[in-house]
């Protein structure tokens, strides 16, 4: 069975995690949550409420950890997916975090990113020169870091997959399994 490892911590996306969990092994994929320690994190959920700036935040689902970083094997897994929420924000200064997302790139893994997953990717020094889409208010980390941001739901470049949001989920998906099949413009059509 291939192996997915999911990254995620305490305020990640609570409908990205188990949508991602999910879909993944209703595919038959085993997926594999990482978070800085092995334990049950606590998960929350974004909306978006008319007459907000932003997004609101509210608690959400709780969710094991089924390992710790420092116990990742990079070779045991075929992608990694870095999820959003708050999450990614502190995730980000994890030293081990970003080795083993580097790690993924020098191997020519996939690594698919959704919403505020991009700021462990800008983190690890991955965006400069990439086309990348992500929630439009980290887009300035994007471009800072030398990457392209793409208002679009879903982009690929090269083995990079990123999304905007939650909202994102039908094409982002549709787009990795596509990719993961070997059918690269099956997303598109």
């Amino acid at each position: 069975m291939s192996k997915i490892l999911i990254i995620t911590g305490d305020a990640g996306e609570s409908y990205e995690a188990l949508y991602a969990v999910h879909r993944f092994q209703e595919e038959g994929w085993e997926a594999v949550v990482a978070a800085p320690s092995r334990r049950r994190l606590n998960l929350v959920m974004h909306d978006f409420e008319p007459g907000w700036d932003t997004y609101i935040e509210r608690p959400g689902y709780g969710l094991v950890a089924d390992l710790a970083f420092d116990d990742v094997q990079v070779e045991d897994y075929v992608a990694v997916l870095l999820l959003g929420g708050r999450a990614p924000e502190y995730l980000r200064n994890d030293a081990k975090l970003r080795e083993i997302v580097r790690e993924f790139d020098a191997r020519g893994q996939w690594i698919f990113s959704i919403c505020h997953g991009v700021q462990v990717l800008a983190a690890a020094g991955l965006a400069r020169g990439r086309r990348l889409t992500c929630y439009e208010h980290v887009r300035y980390e994007v471009e800072q870091a030398g990457g392209t941001f793409v208002n679009e739901q879903t982009v690929r470049d090269g083995r990079i997959i990123s999304a905007q949001t939650w909202q994102s989920h039908p094409s982002f998906y549709r787009e990795i399994f596509a990719q993961l099949a070997g059918q690269p413009d099956a997303a598109r059509s």
